[in-house]
C-alpha cells in the first residue's frame, strides 16, 4: 500500500475511533473494528470508492454491528451491570466535543443506557447525535430505508432520554466536586456522605477488579458506609495494589472523577454523576484490564497535585 493510502486512512483514524467507541463502549474493542477496517481498506478496489470516508465509516460502522450482534459479547454484558470503558478527558477517542450532543454521547451514563438499544437503533442514534448525519446518510451507511432511519432514531431518543441530562463539566467544578467528595469520605461521619448524595443515590462496583458480577448498592446510606468503608487503610489494602495510592481529581467520559494513581499507574477510579448539584451514581472500576487505555493517557498528561493520600 503506498504511502498516500495509508495517509488517507490515518487522516480518518480518530473519527473512525470514535465512533466505534460510542457504538462499542469499549475502546479496545473499538482500536479492533478500525484495525479490521484498516485491513479492509487495504485490501479493496480503492479505483471503485469514490468518498473514501463515506466508505469507511460504513464498514466501522457495520463491524460495530457486528461486534454487538455477536453471541460472546451478549453474553459478557448479560453477566452484571456492564459498564462502558473509562476514558480520561482529552483522551481523542471521547471526540467530537462540540456540541452538547456530542459530550452527551460518550458518558458512561448515556453509553450505558445506549445498552437498551437495539444494535441499529444504536447505530441510527450515534450517527445522527454525535455526527450530525442526515436520514438519508445513514440509510446508505445501514442499507435500509430513510423512513427506518427516522423511526429507529425516534425510539432511542426516547429511551436515552429517559435518563438524567449531563451537566458540563471542567476541571475546576470536578475538583471541587471530587474534594467534598473525598473531605466527607474521609471524616469518618456517615451523614455528611449522605448529604452528598441524592435520596435515589445507586452505586456500582467491579468489586475492586475481583468480581465477575458487577455489585449495585442501592440506598444512600449503604452506598455511605461502603464508600468509608474503602476509605479505610488496612495493610490488606495496600499489600493488593502495591502501596498507598494518591488521590486525583479529574474528568472521566465528562464526568467528576476520583482517579487512585499509584505513582504512574491508575489503580482505580469512581465516576460520579451529579444531578441538581449532589452524586445520583457512583461507578468504581478497579480492574486493571478496563484502566489500560485511561493509565496510558494518565502518564502522557499533566494533572493536578493529589488531594490527599488513600490508604
Amino acid at each position: 500500500m503506498d504511502s498516500a493510502t495509508v495517509q488517507r486512512f490515518e487522516a480518518n483514524r480518530a473519527r473512525l475511533a470514535s465512533l466505534a467507541y460510542r457504538l462499542l463502549g469499549s475502546a479496545v474493542d473499538a482500536e479492533d473494528a478500525v484495525q479490521d477496517a484498516f485491513l479492509r481498506w487495504h485490501a479493496a478496489d480503492r479505483q471503485h470508492i469514490e468518498v473514501p470516508e463515506a466508505w469507511l465509516t460504513k464498514v466501522v460502522t457495520n463491524l460495530s454491528l457486528d461486534r454487538l450482534r455477536s453471541a460472546q459479547l451478549r453474553r459478557e454484558r448479560a453477566a452484571g451491570d456492564w459498564l462502558p470503558e473509562p476514558l480520561l478527558d482529552g483522551d481523542p477517542m471521547l471526540g467530537p466535543a462540540d456540541t452538547v450532543e456530542q459530550r452527551e454521547s460518550v458518558t458512561m451514563a448515556v453509553l450505558t443506557l445506549m445498552e437498551r438499544l437495539q444494535p441499529v437503533e444504536r447505530a441510527v442514534y450515534v450517527l445522527r447525535e454525535a455526527f450530525a448525519y442526515s436520514h438519508a446518510e445513514i440509510a446508505e451507511i445501514l442499507d435500509i430505508s430513510e423512513s427506518a432511519s427516522q423511526q429507529h432514531a425516534h425510539r432511542a431518543r426516547r429511551r436515552v432520554a429517559a435518563g438524567p441530562g449531563a451537566a458540563d463539566i471542567d476541571r475546576v467544578a470536578a475538583r471541587r466536586i471530587v474534594e467534598a467528595f473525598v473531605d466527607a469520605a474521609s471524616s469518618g461521619r456517615t451523614e455528611r456522605l449522605v448529604a452528598l448524595l441524592t435520596a435515589d443515590a445507586t452505586a456500582i462496583s467491579d468489586g475492586a477488579g475481583q468480581a465477575r458480577i458487577w455489585l449495585r448498592l442501592p440506598a444512600p446510606e449503604r452506598i455511605a458506609a461502603a464508600v468509608r468503608a474503602s476509605f479505610k487503610p488496612t495493610p490488606a489494602k495496600r499489600r493488593l495494589v502495591g502501596g498507598s495510592p494518591a488521590m486525583h481529581a479529574g474528568v472521566v467520559n465528562g464526568s467528576p472523577a476520583l482517579i487512585a494513581a499509584l505513582g504512574d499507574r491508575v489503580v482505580g477510579i469512581v465516576v460520579l454523576d451529579v444531578r441538581d448539584g449532589k452524586v445520583a451514581v457512583l461507578r468504581g472500576i478497579s480492574d486493571p484490564d478496563r484502566l489500560g487505555r485511561l493509565t496510558q493517557q494518565w502518564r502522557r498528561h499533566e494533572h493536578d497535585d493529589p488531594l490527599s493520600q488513600l490508604w
